[in-house]
């Protein structure tokens, strides 16, 4: 199929024009953008992507009517909100070498430098919280923007002093799993703590006072969310896993899955597709990538064949 038919509107750099779909090619799902990207909140398909920025340097007028470069906007993921000075070191401005006496000079300004870049105790905290929240974030393939709101809800849990009595390491996984919780980077509790310095509960308990403190809007998880991860850990077909967010969508639609594991279900009704379908998984693999047991992959895949009347 010819790119040209699927993206007959797509954007032209040269007009600065964009899609005008808001349905996704591949599986009619729902397009949402977030910085920059337009991708499908169902299959994760990447319809529009790399934008040019076109607005120019950042800038600010200068006191003689002339406009100064400011530099990068302030971010919330650095405990300076990226406002650090860095001492350059062999080279200067002009690219020539430095002398032996001032490379000792900078040398020393760089250790003074390390020393007085933390104004306090708690400056110190908070950029170590910063970090941890960076590395997962990395490790998990989350976007920068997960990244910003939980950098933002971790700066909110210092300032309530809620690390007083919990680790860092703790707080920092915590605010990480409760902004993919509030938003559509679906995560798993099992996932982020494999990538957390923090046992599974001290995690549990990290979001726990988040969530119970600052009484964030924290809704339900669906199903359907963990369908398209599952199905690509376990290597499953596309119609597979088309199948099987119908199967999650009208199980939702019933009612049956209030109070179950919303990645075990989802698990489950892979299990069944894939069954009806002839494509080899065990219910082993499915529990070890949903974080359950096979005991419950069972349960959930006898309430689906039995409640759940759909065609597949």
């Amino acid at each position: 199929m010819a790119y040209s038919d699927t993206y007959s509107n797509g954007f032209d750099e040269s007009t600065g024009q964009t899609i005008t779909a808001d349905t996704c090619p591949e599986c009619g799902g729902r397009l949402r953008t977030v910085s920059g990207e337009t991708r499908c909140t169902e299959c994760g398909l990447i319809v529009e992507g790399g934008r040019l920025d076109r607005r120019g340097s950042p800038t600010h007028p200068n006191k003689d009517g002339a406009d100064r470069r400011t530099g990068q906007p302030r971010t919330t993921t650095r405990h300076d909100r990226g406002l650090s000075t860095r001492i350059g070191r062999g080279v200067d401005a002009k690219g020539n070498a430095l002398s032996e006496e001032k490379r000792r000079r900078l040398g020393r300004l760089r250790r003074e430098h390390k020393r007085a870049r933390y104004e306090s105790k708690a400056d110190r905290n908070l950029a170590h919280g910063l970090t941890e929240i960076a590395r997962m974030r990395s490790a998990l393939g989350l976007s920068r923007s997960v990244r910003e709101q939980a950098s933002s809800l971790f700066r909110t849990a210092q300032s309530e002093d809620l690390l007083l009595g919990r680790s860092i390491e703790a707080v920092a996984a915590g605010s990480l799993y409760a902004v993919c919780r509030l938003t559509d980077a679906t995560r798993t509790l099992d996932e982020v703590s494999a990538v957390a310095s923090v046992t599974r509960d001290r995690v549990q308990n990290g979001y726990d006072a988040l969530n119970r403190e600052l009484e964030l809007p924290v809704p339900p998880q669906e199903p359907t969310e963990f369908v398209a991860g599952l199905a690509s850990t376990l290597e499953l077909s596309s119609p597979v896993e088309r199948e099987a967010r119908k199967l999650a969508t009208r199980a939702a639609e019933e009612g049956i899955i209030t109070g179950l594991h919303p990645a075990g279900f989802a698990a489950a009704c892979l299990g069944v597709v894939a069954t009806d379908r002839d494509e080899a998984v065990t219910q082993r693999r499915l529990a070890d990538v949903a974080g359950v047991t096979p005991n419950t992959i069972r349960k959930h895949r006898d309430r689906i064949r039995d409640e759940c009347r759909v065609t597949i």
